[in-house]
């Protein structure tokens, strides 16, 4: 069974946010801890990603805010096919998020290419971090299905999100995403593109 890689964001996830509470509920879950939350490189977080996932037959990647970033620029990593869905929560701009905290601008380019494995980018209206018509545009860049669950802002602790039960919903929808994506290539090999099956 596929485990269940959870990458938090920016100062990482209180143990009030939704991340860690996941942690604790779902089993073969774990979350990847970085050496520095709070002014992280984009290199540094790779490689903790690459010691996750070299322990693993296969994980799911569930993703807020930078960690966001981290699981789209992995997309031409060597274990990037170890990667079998991602579920991207709140993905930041990270121009807007530079300006907001200068410490990133170590955290590299915008990643906007098409990611090699099911996706589901979930987006809030008035996220401070990324303005709906800017999420509209990554999950189509991204090849993910966009869901919108109204404003909901950064689907943070700070805007009232604990357990979240529909996130749940949706990482189970993206199990049966990637299943359908699996089977479809053991009928028609041919290397997976955007999100067809998603939608």
């Amino acid at each position: 069974m596929a485990q269940t890689l959870i990458l938090p964001g920016f100062n990482g996830s209180s143990d009030a946010h939704w991340q860690r509470i996941w942690a604790s509920d779902r089993p073969g879950s774990l979350v990847v801890e970085q050496h520095s939350w709070s002014c992280p490189t984009l290199s540094d977080w790779h490689e903790k990603l690459d010691e996750a996932l070299s322990m693993t037959d296969g994980a799911f990647l569930v993703a807020h805010s930078l960690g966001c970033l981290l699981a789209a620029s992995y997309a031409d990593r060597p274990l990037a096919g170890k990667i079998e869905g991602a579920l991207l929560v709140a993905p930041c701009a990270l121009d807007t998020a530079t300006m907001m905290h200068p410490c990133l601008a170590g955290f590299g380019s915008e990643p906007l290419s098409v990611l090699p494995f099911p996706s589901i980018l979930v987006a809030s209206s008035n996220d401070p971090y990324m303005s709906g018509a800017e999420a509209q545009r990554r999950a189509l860049l991204w090849g993910s299905e966009l869901v919108s669950i109204g404003a909901a802002g950064h689907i943070n602790v700070e805007s009232g999100f604990g357990r979240w039960s529909q996130g749940y919903d949706l990482l189970d929808r993206l199990f049966h995403a990637s299943h359908q994506s699996r089977q479809s290539l053991v009928s028609a090999p041919r290397r997976y593109a955007g999100n067809s099956s998603l939608r």
